[in-house]
């Protein structure tokens, strides 16, 4: 994930040991480590824009989910939502490029803002609330600093490595086909092909359409098919709206078109507001709760989405460690606090840095440009509204897709890997959660190699998430247990 990787160490990375750098290499080259990664400019800047198109709905999204009233009857400006999210996103993104070289994009967690939304700012205030996010975020930097959050990472399984990103493929794949309206929830059955058993609108059907462009781009190994499979969309998408075809209800994340001016100057009304005071007023039980609560959101959500992203860029080794993950895993931390301070919650890996690294992004040069394009929507945010979320959500299941193909590497026959990696693949989707389906694959892998003898091959670290993760399971009657609301 920093400068280690699965492919032959170029001359550029043995440079600090002592190698001499060949001339003709740029600095950019250089510091990014892109030949030695087997990339090039070209694709890493394509990698950043597409992660970007993927994640732009966040700029959005996170506003409406922080929308409600804290326990003060007060709420977030939207405007200053905005600029919060992007200005987060933005420098945490760029940090994770200039400093952890991985090519992974960070935004508000949707997790992390779910929980403040709907379980912390009922009991307290906003600037409270994102001070939790700021104490969550000291300490995921503080199991970074000592190195447990590596050790938990390296001490999980490889088939149960390659469980999580087949995982977090049906996962985003589902959100995918969900965004866009082909699947809804029914009404006679838990889900449906769209509202009503059928596909209805001219969005969805935008939505089919680009998705089978971009497979069809990539059956013909054309570079960039998710890239142009979207900029083709959003054309689309544009012209029929343009034309009055399709009626504007219709689109999902409002229609692709420019609503006054393209410039509008951020807001940071939310910045600094952030209080550590008044929590005793919800009693200590109930902020170790909340922390607990936002660790866990904020750790593994994580950790699944860089084991799953960095293994599908192929910077894992032969046992599907990434050593020197150090430095990316503090920066992912300090999203938690940079996010509170900002206003915006706390910021995590994007499960969508996916989309960049199917279109060739290997180094940080491409979370720079996606940081790049985060700080100027701090300006531009009304251009955000151009890329319909039926076409961003194209690339998603196209993502999903290809992460499946860690299936070819699961020994099904052995029932010890097998049903632990069944049970993590499928219970993210199901559960919508990605934290479930790793606990229920940890658990019950846990459970399995004892049943047969095989404890001491789990190591210490396994069953101190086994336990942390029976918790996670029975949070619920622990906190009636004890009392805590």
């Amino acid at each position: 994930m920093t400068q280690q990787s699965v492919e032959p160490r170029s001359t550029a990375e043995d440079a600090g040991e002592g190698t001499r750098v060949p001339a003709g290499r740029s600095w950019l080259d250089r510091y990014f480590h892109i030949t030695g990664r087997g990339s090039t400019v070209a694709r890493e800047v394509r990698g950043g824009v597409t992660t970007f198109m993927a994640m732009a709905y966040i700029l959005l999204l996170n506003p409406l989910i922080l929308s409600g009233k804290d326990a003060a009857g007060d709420t977030l400006g939207q405007r200053a939502l905005i600029t919060a999210t992007a200005f987060a996103a933005a420098l945490t993104t760029l940090l994770m490029g200039l400093v952890g070289k991985a090519p992974l994009a960070l935004a508000a967690g949707l997790s992390v803002s779910g929980v403040l939304s709907s379980q912390v700012a009922p009991d307290m205030t906003w600037p409270q609330a994102m001070g939790m996010c700021v104490v969550y975020g000291v300490v995921i930097m503080l199991l970074v600093v000592t190195g447990l959050r590596e050790m938990i990472m390296n001490a999980i399984p490889l088939a149960l490595k390659h469980g999580i990103t087949m995982g977090i493929g049906l996962f985003i794949a589902l959100i995918g086909f969900y965004k866009s309206g082909f699947v809804h929830q029914g009404k006679a059955t838990p889900v449906s092909l769209g509202p009503a058993g059928e596909l209805a609108g001219w969005p969805v059907l935008l939505f089919a359409g680009t998705l089978l462009l971009i497979f069809m781009l990539q059956a013909r190994n054309i570079p960039g098919a998710i890239l142009i499979g979207i900029v083709s969309g959003t054309v689309v998408a544009a012209v029929l709206n343009g034309l009055g075809v399709i009626d504007p209800k219709q689109w999902a994340g409002g229609a692709p078109e420019l609503r006054g001016s393209a410039i509008s100057m951020p807001d940071f009304s939310l910045f600094g507001h952030v209080e550590f005071g008044g929590w005793g007023e919800v009693g200590a039980m109930t902020v170790g709760m909340i922390v607990f609560t936002l660790v866990l959101a904020g750790f593994f959500d994580a950790m699944a989405t860089i084991i799953g992203v960095g293994t599908e860029a192929g910077l894992a080794d032969d046992k599907g460690r990434m050593p020197g993950l150090s430095k990316a895993l503090f920066i992912d931390g300090a999203g938690g606090a940079i996010g509170g301070v900002a206003g915006g919650s706390g910021q995590t890996v994007f499960i969508e840095s996916a989309t960049g690294v199917g279109e060739g992004a290997r180094t940080g040069l491409a979370s720079v440009v996606t940081g790049l394009f985060f700080a100027a929507c701090l300006f531009f945010t009304p251009l955000t509204a151009i890329v319909p979320q039926e076409v961003a959500s194209a690339a998603l299941v196209v993502i999903g897709a290809m992460m499946l193909m860690n299936a070819r590497h699961v020994d099904w026959a052995d029932r010890a890997t097998a049903i632990p990696v069944f049970l993590t693949v499928v219970l993210m989707p199901f559960t919508y959660t990605i934290t479930s389906g790793v606990a229920a694959g940890v658990i019950s892998c846990t459970a399995i190699k004892t049943a047969q003898g095989r404890a001491r091959e789990l190591g210490v670290f396994m069953w101190g998430l086994t336990a942390v993760f029976l918790v996670y399971f029975a949070l619920h009657p622990i906190q009636g247990w004890l009392g805590v609301h």
